[in-house]
């Protein structure tokens, strides 16, 4: 089509839709489209815009200072691409400071996992301070064993949460029995007439 001006409809002996065919001067579909379209473009000029280059393609933007240039997406990952929860999760915990905290979660929730069913069995975490983790064994036996293997532990800990969570153990077997009892009693070491 051409943007030069108008141009008069020529004598058409194409039948319209009834099946008659159409007069000199008289219109058809496409011409009144080509007439109605060149009217616009007129009126547009008469405004002062841009006519005739259709619709304007996104253009690659450079930054002709740096010679970086923005990139189209593509096939490969790209930082718009949707992001697995966990990472997401991780960077979140990372820009906040809560590293700390949901390592010692990790810690107190899968230590069976962690360290395994037998010594989760006979063996629980208590409390994490200061980077030690204090563990309860149910018994002195189990204790012991625990100490000669606490760096493996501790190896097994920095694989499921990280390096630095825990850096020491401490162990300790079943608290002794305790001879206080009730409300009111007697300060000192108690009775000792009961292993007689």
């Amino acid at each position: 089509m051409s943007d030069q001006g108008h141009v008069p409809p020529e004598p058409n002996d194409t039948p319209d839709k009834s099946g008659r065919p159409l007069e000199p001067g008289e219109l058809g579909g496409y011409e009144r489209a080509r007439r109605a379209l060149e009217e616009a473009r007129a009126a547009a000029r008469a405004a002062g815009k841009s006519v005739g280059r259709g619709r304007a393609s996104p253009v690659r933007r450079t930054n002709r200072g740096s010679g970086t240039r923005k990139r189209w997406s593509g096939a490969g990952p790209d930082g718009r691409d949707p992001q697995p929860f966990g990472r997401l999760v991780s960077s979140i915990a990372k820009e906040r400071g809560w590293q700390e905290k949901i390592g010692e979660g990790t810690v107190f929730g899968m230590w069976e996992q962690i360290v395994g069913a037998d010594i989760a069995a006979h063996a629980k975490p208590v409390a994490l301070r200061d980077n030690i983790l204090h563990v309860q064994a149910e018994s002195t036996a189990w204790a012991t064993q625990l100490r000669y293997v606490q760096s493996q532990i501790i190896a097994k800990i920095a694989a499921a949460v990280g390096d630095g969570m825990v850096k020491q153990l401490r162990i300790s077997g079943p608290k002794g029995p305790s001879w206080r009892k009730g409300e009111r009693h007697i300060r000192g070491r108690g009775p000792r007439d009961t292993y007689g």
